[in-house]
């Protein structure tokens, strides 16, 4: 977790996202899933991104 934007440095998720993602309804997870790429970009810029190199869309 990257403590300054509370985000996973592997999914771009807040905690509170991860433990509530299975019982989200799915308009709360494609919401979620709509924040990540800029998210993931941000995490990229600061050398703190773990996962895949260059994600910035999702498939739908």
């Amino acid at each position: 977790m990257d403590n300054a934007s509370g985000w996973c440095r592997g999914c771009a998720r807040t905690l509170g996202e991860i433990a509530g993602w299975g019982g989200a309804p799915e308009a709360v997870q494609r919401h979620i899933l709509d924040q990540l790429p800029p998210r993931r970009i941000e995490l990229q810029r600061r050398g703190l991104w773990l996962g895949p190199a260059f994600v910035t869309t999702l498939d739908p």
